[in-house]
């Protein structure tokens, strides 16, 4: 086939081709296939019209145009440092990190242009609003719940936009160094205020202690004496229910027999010794036997 066939053939059909070109275009135009992390919104005549989820999606070709394609994976806002006064006068140093995504692009299209710079901002004046709130303390150790108390008016904030914060961090509060030295100053102080209470506490517990052990030393040793007390008592009934029952003989008895325990004792003891015996030691002997004799 010449040239000029090819060339006849394309005029004699050109009706034909361009036909299917159009159709093929149309075909083009009228489909679009949005992926999983992205959604279209589509303007008809320069006016928002629908807004495309993933997967096939139909459109009318040469009206509708996908004008705007929105990722709505996570984002994550560059970290920000702010400054902030506490309630109690203190200025601090907040570093934060915000995650948003977008859940209605037609909002986020058509109500904010730079979406990172006006949350950015959001947070900035929110931190310092909830900061101002608080003590240094407070900040310090309630960390959580002003994270939880930022995220909450952010999320209040932005909720026109179409946007869901998802989390928002604090990095970092760091201090002048004039308020670290005072904080360091502090700390020491409250450290040597501790030791002081706990050396305190146990010298009261010593005291105590030797409190209880004299009150249990006398509270035995009076028990000692009225066991003792009780004793000499009975042994004093003994007696005298023996002088009651024998008579003054029974006393005379006692006495000599005492007597001789008390001779025996110092004859028995050891080295060489003088006994110097009363005069009437003999008569103490001699009355002692008689009694025994008299008893058996």
């Amino acid at each position: 086939m010449t040239e000029d066939q090819i060339i006849g053939l394309i005029s004699s059909n050109i009706i034909y081709l361009l036909a299917a070109a159009f159709i093929i275009a149309v075909i083009f135009k009228g489909i679009k296939i949005v992926p999983q992390s992205e959604k279209y919104v589509v303007e008809r005549f320069g006016r928002l019209h629908s807004v495309l989820g993933p997967g096939i999606n139909f459109i009318v070709p040469f009206l509708d145009v996908a004008r705007h394609k929105i990722s709505i994976l996570e984002r994550q806002l560059p970290n920000a440092t702010q400054d902030a006064i506490t309630k109690d006068n203190v200025l601090v140093q907040i570093d934060t990190s915000v995650f948003y995504r977008i859940l209605e692009p037609e909002k986020t299209v058509y109500r904010i242009r730079d979406v990172d710079g006006a949350i950015a901002t959001t947070v900035a004046g929110i931190v310092r609003a909830e900061i101002g709130k608080m003590d240094l303390d407070e900040v310090q150790s309630n960390r959580a719940q002003l994270i939880t108390r930022i995220q909450e008016s952010v999320e209040t904030a932005v909720d026109d936009w179409g946007i869901e914060v998802t989390r928002a961090e604090i990095l970092d509060v760091n201090l002048d160094q004039a308020t670290r030295d005072a904080m360091l100053q502090q700390l020491n102080a409250e450290r040597a205020r501790r030791a002081q209470v706990t050396e305190a506490e146990g010298q009261k517990r010593a005291v105590e202690l030797q409190a209880e052990a004299e009150l249990y030393a006398a509270e035995q040793s009076a028990k000692a004496r009225r066991i003792q007390a009780e004793a000499e008592a009975y042994a004093t009934g003994v007696v005298a229910k023996a002088i009651q029952e024998n008579g003054l003989e029974a006393a005379q008895y006692q006495v000599a027999l005492k007597q001789v325990e008390s001779l025996n004792a110092l004859g028995n003891g050891s080295g060489t010794q003088t006994i110097v015996v009363p005069a009437n030691a003999l008569e103490a002997f001699g009355n002692a036997f008689n009694m025994l004799k008299g008893n058996k």
